[in-house]
């Protein structure tokens, strides 16, 4: 019918680089602040030094997930750089053999060969280097790596995930902590899971399965360490 606009359509795949970090860091945030506590009260410690435990734990986590996330994505974005370097230069000095280049890439897609040389003429005579990225290089603004970005937001939601068991920590009494973080704990990463599993278009169940098995086998471990270690003091 005139008039109606065509319904946008809606893929994931655009979604999977933050997301991935952002569910990483949000588990590690919420699991390793979880199992540092529940070890650390297990051992008979006082409420405060619990407490300590979990904000030093959330601190030195953001931290080292920024850190790391932003080491690992510099890099990529180094390596992205100097292959755009060199492709531009590619371009500058020997321009004919680009444009075949990426003719030969548009004919490997389907396209016959007169369609795909002029294609790759009218891209290249638009913006060549750009096209050389996208179809040559596989490179575009959606997956480009920021590594200021990708620091900030891996701190944010690794803080995000260690806030839970801190409150939790914060507003009970030393006899309930463990019952309560734990609980706490496998609730929201059940949670982490069906979230990242409804966006990145996955089935739920498996999904909250899995991180809730992981999470409640990891904070048993620190437990168990956590008795072993009070009894031994």
């Amino acid at each position: 019918m005139a008039g109606k606009q065509k319904p946008s359509e809606h893929h994931v795949v655009g979604r999977t680089g933050w997301l991935r970090a952002a569910v990483l860091g949000a588990n590690d945030g919420l699991l390793s602040t979880a199992s540092l506590i529940i070890g650390v009260a297990s051992a008979g410690s006082a409420h405060t030094a619990i407490l300590v435990a979990g904000g030093a734990g959330l601190i030195a986590g953001a931290m080292s997930m920024a850190a790391g996330e932003y080491v690992s994505v510099s890099s990529q974005h180094d390596a992205e750089q100097a292959d755009l370097a060199r492709e531009a230069e590619e371009l500058r000095t020997r321009p004919k053999s680009e444009e075949r280049e990426l003719a030969g890439i548009y004919r490997e897609r389907g396209l016959d060969a007169a369609l795909a040389k002029e294609v790759a003429i009218q891209l290249m005579a638009h913006d060549a280097l750009q096209a050389h990225a996208r179809d040559e290089l596989g490179l575009s603004e959606t997956t480009a790596a920021r590594p200021i970005q990708a620091a900030i937001a891996s701190a944010a939601s690794f803080a995000a995930g260690a806030l839970p068991p801190l409150l939790v920590t914060l507003i009970l009494p030393e006899r309930f902590i463990v019952a309560a973080i734990a609980v706490t704990a496998l609730l929201v990463l059940a949670a982490l899971g069906a979230v990242g599993a409804a966006l990145g278009g996955a089935r739920m169940i498996p999904a909250m399965i899995r991180v809730a098995f992981w999470g409640a086998l990891a904070m048993l471990v620190t437990a168990g360490l956590g008795r072993a270690f009070g009894a031994v003091i």
